[in-house]
């Protein structure tokens, strides 16, 4: 309430004067400015970069080294520095709203990872009780860092910490490292059959897990009405089989030989067919429906028969080598 004069010396009047209007549109405006600032940012953010035909940047490459290290040291570069990492973004950056983008990015990375120690226990070395390659075995450990640490975490310390965009690119600097030494001869890239054997049992053990996740999260939440974990897995071991995908593609390259006096041509088409699939599965939305459902799909009980095929052929190719 306010004391308003009348103008001409009389006795000032009350007036009441009521602020409630004005707040009620400051506070709409400031909602839809939130609104549009998340929504707007989360469309711009978004991106599942499933390119088949990539091709690491020419600061990524290294002429005379492994094509699939090339590859591995491309995807983390587009991924942290071209397409932006979203895992971690805090809760301020319209990225923190997204799910799918950042369980792909992640997915990548887990297959990296796993890739980088075979890199470091088979592949990097010439026996197994040789010393392990130094830049390998720091991006192998690099790549398991978690993807959600953003550069500060109150919960875990009040001091500024390595964020995981930070540490893969150390990861990423490490194999471009291995490489050029890997090209100036002071390197080991064995390509015998039994490190590609021991290489391709890994990810067929890496790829198998998966297809465990997903039959225990069918046999839980199959039929849900709304499942919002479905589509996180879903395009987890998608953001997985693609890496695969690209690293096989290129193994393919460094293994050349070896494959053509084996007679593996078909069988490893067939088996990066099979990846293939599972890249390309791209639904609106991920249905966890009834597997004997009528009316809508299981998308991931399809995804995990595609890994459960590339599995069986991988494994395949992997028996071809033991003879």
């Amino acid at each position: 309430m306010s004391e308003i004069g009348t103008g001409d010396g009389s006795t000032p009047k009350l007036r009441k004067i009521s602020f409630s209007g004005n707040w009620r549109r400051i506070l709409t405006i400031v909602l839809l400015v939130l609104i549009g600032y998340y929504v707007v940012g989360m469309i711009w953010v978004h991106k599942i970069d499933d390119d088949l035909k990539f091709v690491p940047n020419d600061r990524d490459k290294t002429a005379g080294g492994s094509y699939a290290v090339e590859v591995a040291a491309g995807l983390i570069d587009r991924e942290i520095n071209d397409n932006r990492w979203t895992a971690n973004d805090p809760f301020f950056m319209p990225a923190t709203l997204l799910d799918n983008m950042p369980n792909y990015q992640q997915g990548i990375v887990s297959a990296l990872a796993r890739f980088g120690f075979e890199l470091t226990d088979q592949i990097g070395r010439t026996r197994g009780s040789s010393q392990t390659d130094k830049d390998l075995q720091d991006a192998a450990g690099l790549l398991q860092y978690s993807g959600t640490v953003w550069s500060w975490d109150p919960t875990v310390s009040l001091l500024p910490t390595a964020s995981s965009e930070k540490q893969y690119e150390k990861a990423r600097k490490a194999l471009i490292s291995y490489n050029q030494r890997l090209a100036e001869g002071r390197a080991v890239f064995e390509k015998r059959g039994d490190n590609l054997q021991a290489t391709l049992d890994r990810i067929a053990l890496d790829i198998g897990s998966s297809t465990a996740v997903i039959d225990r999260h069918i046999a839980e939440n199959s039929g849900a009405y709304i499942d919002f974990q479905a589509d996180d897995l879903f395009y987890g071991f998608k953001g997985q089989a693609y890496a695969y995908y690209m690293i096989l593609s290129a193994l393919s390259q460094d293994y050349e030989s070896l494959i053509r006096e084996r007679e593996l041509g078909n069988a490893w088409g067939q088996m990066l067919e099979s990846f293939r699939s599972i890249v390309e599965l791209d639904p609106y939305v991920i249905s966890n429906a009834k597997t004997d459902g009528q009316l809508f799909p299981n998308h991931l009980a399809v995804q995990g028969f595609y890994i459960l095929r590339a599995r069986t052929q991988l494994r395949e190719i992997s028996n071809i080598l033991l003879k």
